[in-house]
């Protein structure tokens, strides 16, 4: 009890310990923020990755596709594990506007949007058929006609300075021709001459809203079975690029890819002896996660750099500690020495300065947890009110793909925070606190140290 009076005391009576307490207020405030913000971005590009391709997917490696998906797909859809199946045909080609010059090279999707939204989110993405995936494709202004989804940039044709869309009512008639050139099972030009290349247009029935930049500045949504035409997976037998799998609620991905996995090679043993069975061999079956590595790995590098610099951060506050405490020690020689005279062992003297660290340490937290939650509760609204004033956004809304900025506060990365400030206010206090314990009564006393 009266080590911790001591410590108390010390921290009460020592001016220098409000800059201990402030570097560790704003070293906590800091990383609350940040790791808050950068956290809440990464979780949700996974999340808006995982809504877009589903639990599990079966992809080829090539535009040319694979065979005998629809025999696989019946499979699936017996086991118990899975929840929905759907398939697409995905190729690249050119987009135009008929009487216009104007182009851009497009990925195109061919899907059934009632299969698909059983796997996926897509129907959420609509803007006009979000509760109807069925009608998808079915232009209101010619319900006869072949509709197609465009992403929802390739029709806006730019993200508005507020990220939130003004779209109009209803889609406003206008066509787009896609042309493509067609592969045969090889991978060469499935026609030759003047036929080599596939062309169709298309009206606007739709527009997809994914929050992913790629799908919605380059991708455009056609029927499974045009695109199929487009791509050339039509003959000399029926083709598929992706198989889409949702699992049932309780399975694990990992779980289920294993499942779908071992069914997968049971199911190219049995097409061996078929037509072009060899292109089945280069068919993966992916979790979410693998498949969406080449958009989710640069952002988790970049969590990566950026815990790696807060660690850095936490070495100069344990420097800042250091420092400190080194000079409180030094002005407490006197102190030393009275206390060991009368008997108190080393440990307990260690145990003083070390209190005095954790004191400093969990009233900076606190002073720099709170002001964290707290910005973080009003980081939107001091934004906005930045743009209202000034025209000034932290993220520019017409670059990056966010409707405002991430500020849920996570309890696991807010414990993290606060141990790891309370961890380095004892480390930096250790070595001075073990210099003080050590320190010989006797030379303490001295009249040249009083």
């Amino acid at each position: 009890m009266i080590g911790l009076k001591l410590s108390w005391r010390y921290f009460l009576h020592r001016r220098i310990s409000i800059l201990a307490v402030i570097s560790v207020a704003l070293c906590v405030f800091i990383v609350v923020v940040v790791m808050s913000v950068m956290n809440g971005l990464v979780n949700e590009f996974k999340e808006k990755n995982h809504r877009f391709v589903g639990d599990c997917v079966i992809r080829a490696s090539s535009l040319t596709g694979f065979p005998y998906a629809a025999e696989f797909i019946q499979q699936l859809e017996k086991q118990s594990f899975v929840h929905a199946v759907s398939e697409t045909v995905q190729g690249v080609g050119l987009m135009t506007r008929p009487g216009s010059s104007w182009n851009v090279g497009i990925d195109y999707i061919g899907l059934d949007p009632v299969r698909h939204s059983q796997v996926t989110h897509f129907a959420q993405t609509l803007g006009y058929h979000a509760d109807h995936p069925e009608r998808a494709f079915q232009p209101s202004y010619a319900p006869e006609m072949d509709g197609c989804i465009l992403g929802i940039d390739l029709i806006l044709y730019r993200r508005p300075d507020t990220g939130q869309y003004d779209s109009p009512d209803r889609p406003w008639p206008t066509q787009r021709t896609i042309s493509s050139f067609p592969l045969n099972p090889k991978g060469g030009l499935a026609r030759a001459g003047l036929d080599m290349v596939s062309t169709k247009t298309f009206y606007y029935s739709d527009h997809s809203h994914s929050g992913l930049v790629k799908p919605d500045g380059r991708t455009i949504y056609l029927p499974l079975e045009q695109a199929r035409i487009l791509s050339g997976m039509d003959a000399p037998l029926v083709r598929s690029s992706t198989i889409h799998i949702r699992f049932a609620d309780g399975v694990s991905v990992a779980d289920g890819v294993r499942q779908v996995q071992q069914l997968w090679q049971t199911h190219v043993q049995s097409c061996k002896d078929k037509p072009y069975a060899e292109m089945l061999d280069d068919v993966r079956v992916l979790t979410w996660q693998q498949d969406r590595r080449e958009f989710i790995g640069p952002m988790e590098k970049e969590q990566l750099m950026l815990t790696f610099l807060f660690l850095m951060l936490g070495i100069v506050t344990v420097f800042i500690i250091f420092v400190v405490f080194y000079m409180i020690i030094g002005h407490k020689t006197r102190d030393l020495g009275l206390i060991k005279s009368l008997g108190m062992p080393a440990s307990r003297v260690a145990a003083i300065f070390l209190g005095f660290a954790a004191i400093v340490g969990l009233i900076g937290t606190a002073i720099g947890m709170t002001a964290g939650c707290l910005f973080l509760w009003k980081i939107n609204a001091m934004e906005n009110w930045l743009y209202d004033h000034y025209g000034w956004r932290v993220w520019d809304r017409a670059i990056y793909a966010i409707d405002q900025i991430p500020n849920a506060m996570e309890w696991p990365v807010l414990a993290c925070v606060a141990a790891a400030a309370v961890a380095a206010c004892l480390l930096g206090a250790s070595v001075p606190s073990i210099q003080a314990a050590r320190q010989s009564p006797v030379r303490a006393l001295q009249v040249s140290q009083i």
